[in-house]
Formats: C-alpha cells, sequence, structure tokens
C-alpha cells in the first residue's frame, strides 16, 4: 500500500503507475476523500476545543454559584456535532482506505515503459542452448515414455491441469526441493522455515494478492482461509505487526511449498503437459531489507536463484521487466527464464522482485532505525526455484536419442548416485 504522503506529494507519478499497470484506481478520488478527511478533523477538533472552554466555563460558574443550564445545553449541542462528525469522518476514511487497496506500487526507475510482456528488456543470459544431433521430444512424451508422471490418472484424481508425479518423477521432484532447500540453506545464509500452507485474509491481503487477486485463489469460505498460491505469503507475514530491530536486517528466509493457483484468466493457455497447472511445488526466498540497501539485496536473491540453474547446466536468461508486465505490488522484478529444447521457447522459472515497503505496509512490518525512528521495512521475494517447469527444462535438456535423461552431476547425490533416467 501507498503511503498518502506519497500520493498527494507526486500524484502524477501514482497516476502514471495506474495507467502503466493497466489499473483502474481512482487517484483523484482518493485525493478528494482525503482532502474531506484532514477537513472535517480540523473541524472535529475545533469543536472539542470549544467544547472544552465551555465545559471549563460550567466548572467557573458551578463554583460561583452561578445559572449553568445554558451553557450545558450549548455542550450538549457541541457534543452531537462532534459526534456526527466522527461519523461523517469514518465513513469518508472508510471509502478512501477501500480506494487506497487498489492502488498499485509504483515502479522503481530504470524500469521499462511498456504495455505489456513485449517490453522486457533482456539483463544478461547464462550458457547456450545444447545442439542436439536429433529432434529433441517435449517433455510429455519423455515423461510418459519414462513413466515419470501420468496426466490421465492426475485428471481423474482432480481434473485437468493437476499432476500425478510417479516413481522416478515423484523421486526426481523431491531431489530438486531438497537440493535447492541445501543450497540456499548451506551456501546463501537463508534460514529454513516450514510455513502452513492456509493464510487468513489479512496475510493475503498482506502481500497484495487481495483484494485484486481474490478471483485466482483457492478459498475455504466456511473458515475464511486461502490456499497458498506462493510461500511468499505465509513467509512475508512471519513478522506482520512486529517492530524489528536495524540489526537483524536483512532478514532472509527460504521454505518449500505446495503452491495453489486457479488460474482464473489462463484458460485455453498451455493446456499440454506441465507448464500451467493449479498446483506446483516450489521453493521461495524470502528477505526482509533496510532500505537504503534493498536494491542491492534484490541483486543478490536474484544471483541466489541464478545458482540453482547453473548448479544444475540449464542455460537460461534474466529479464528485466516493463511496466506493463510488472505485478500489481512490485516495484521492480527480474524473470529468469530456462530454456526448453522440446518446446523450443525459453520458460519463466522465478520472478525476483523488491516491494520496497508496499507490502510491508500493508503488512505493517517495520524496524526501529538507529536513530530511533520506526520505518518500514522492504520486502523482496523469488522463487527459488519454481517447479515443474525445472523439471520441464531439466528433461528436455538433458535428454538423449535412446530416450534416457541423463541425471546433472549436482542432483545425483539426491538420487542416490544415479546418473541416467532410463525405461
Amino acid at each position: 500500500m501507498l503511503d498518502l504522503k506519497r500520493i498527494r506529494e507526486n500524484p502524477e507519478a501514482v497516476r502514471a503507475a495506474v495507467a502503466q499497470k493497466h489499473e483502474k484506481a481512482d487517484v483523484d478520488r482518493i485525493l478528494a476523500l482525503d482532502a474531506e478527511t484532514r477537513k472535517i478533523q480540523s473541524e472535529i477538533d475545533a469543536l472539542r476545543g470549544e467544547l472544552n472552554r465551555a465545559s471549563e466555563e460550567v466548572k467557573r460558574r458551578k463554583l460561583a454559584k452561578q445559572p449553568v443550564d445554558d451553557l450545558i445545553a450549548a455542550n450538549r449541542e457541541l457534543g452531537a456535532r462532534i459526534k456526527a462528525g466522527e461519523e461523517r469522518f469514518r465513513a469518508v476514511e472508510g471509502e478512501r482506505d477501500e480506494l487506497l487497496r487498489w492502488v498499485p506500487n509504483i515502479p522503481a526507475p530504470g524500469v521499462p515503459i511498456s504495455a505489456g510482456a513485449e517490453g522486457n528488456v533482456e539483463v544478461r543470459r547464462w550458457g547456450v542452448p545444447r545442439a542436439f544431433g536429433f529432434q529433441p521430444k517435449a517433455h510429455w512424451d519423455l515423461g510418459a515414455a519414462l513413466r515419470l508422471f501420468d496426466d490421465a490418472r492426475a485428471a481423474k484424481l482432480s481434473g485437468s491441469h493437476f499432476l500425478l508425479f510417479t516413481g522416478r518423477g515423484a523421486r526426481l521432484e523431491r531431489a530438486l526441493v531438497n537440493f535447492m532447500l541445501d543450497l540456499h540453506t548451506r551456501q546463501h545464509g537463508y534460514t529454513e522455515v516450514a510455513p502452513p500452507y492456509l493464510v487468513n485474509r489479512a496475510s493475503m491481503f498482506g502481500t497484495g494478492q487481495l483484494p485484486k487477486l481474490e478471483a485466482d485463489m483457492y478459498r475455504l469460505p466456511e473458515d475464511d482461509l486461502f490456499l497458498i498460491p506462493t510461500a511468499e505469503v505465509p513467509v512475508t507475514n512471519i513478522h506482520r505487526d512486529e517492530v524489528l530491530p536495524a540489526g537483524r536486517l536483512p532478514i532472509r528466509y527460504t521454505a518449500y511449498s505446495a503452491c495453489f493457483r486457479r488460474e482464473a484468466g489462463a484458460y485455453g493457455k498451455d493446456t499440454r503437459g506441465l507448464v500451467r497447472v493449479h498446483q506446483f511445488d516450489k521453493v521461495e526466498l524470502v528477505s526482509l531489507a533496510h532500505p537504503d540497501t534493498s536494491y542491492d539485496e534484490l541483486e543478490s536473491l536474484t544471483r541466489n536463484a541464478e545458482a540453482v540453474l547453473q548448479a544444475l547446466g540449464l542455460p537460461y536468461r534474466v529479464m528485466l521487466l516493463g511496466t506493463g508486465d510488472l505485478s500489481f505490488a512490485s516495484a521492480k522484478t527480474y524473470d529468469l527464464e530456462a530454456w526448453a529444447p522440446g518446446l523450443n521457447r525459453w520458460l519463466e522459472v522465478s520472478s525476483c522482485s523488491n516491494f520496497e515497503a508496499f507490502q510491508a505496509r500493508r503488512a505493517n512490518i517495520r524496524f526501529r532505525d538507529a536513530d530511533g525512528r520506526v520505518r518500514h521495512v522492504h520486502t523482496l521475494n523469488g522463487s527459488g526455484l519454481a517447479l515443474p517447469r525445472v523439471v520441464i527444462a531439466l528433461l528436455e535438456t538433458y535428454q538423449e536419442a535412446d530416450g534416457s535423461v541423463t541425471i546433472p552431476p549436482a542432483l545425483r547425490p539426491y538420487l542416490g548416485g544415479e546418473e541416467r533416467i532410463a525405461i
């Protein structure tokens, strides 16, 4: 959530952000309501001052044995006017705050202005896509032949766009999760947490999923709980409503979780294979950082996510998202896209974002600075990495002409030393 002071002082930047992110927040109405709340508050303060003076006059008259009936009647009228003013203030404030929930974060300086994903800018690449001496297969053919997952039975259990990893496929998925968690905790210094998969409305609001994305979420109406779309939600909210000492920053967490997304606006896209599903596994990276160093932290977090792809030997590119492809809450985002030779396309496997104070304001996560001031932290997160798209890239990159798949060396210790997946 944006600071009202920031909206007052720089409304043009906020209007531009709303337009660039294709949102519909009414900045002018928010400013008008904000001005009205301040006007009403001023009127209430003046009435309270008048009431205080009149009350003192009542005391004086009583001590002097003078009549006070006229003043008491006037005080009752002042009290009624104050109560009416407070009710009007709450109504106007409520409308203003509801509209504020729909205002997106402002893109950071240097984020390219774009209408959509076509304006994203490639920052760097790592690795060279493999040259094959045969026609590489798509992952769905490899997975079916190697019996790594079973689409038909997954659909029988839950419907379309759900996964059932089987045998070595399930083991491969687990190995990747363990490998990534070990890398981030042992080499990158993150603290591992195991969060709940159901969270309350306050948690979803804190990270910006609500109210905008409620239609994309799975909700249990009886308890008003949501299945998490990403571990970002519970992990970022660990310190909700807390004031942290500055010396603890940055706080870095990593977590494995299943992720649940209705993908309500994506029907008809990627209907085959593992690209777009309603439930998937992911290892998440979350950082709570000092505002002065949060963009250095973004670069570090992004490099930590890249390290997974490098260790697995998967070619990838880093894309700086333009404003038209930037999420509601993000100020700056890098996408990591791994090359999938069977699909002949880049697949997003991570988004690494700095939300500045946007999420921290919604979740009330603060720290006490060295000079004693209480300020909001900056929150960051990134996938480190998201499955099963990593599985897609791995299977399609390491496939052999005989239909087997070579296991990258970094992953072999997690698979009992196996070097190949074969029929």
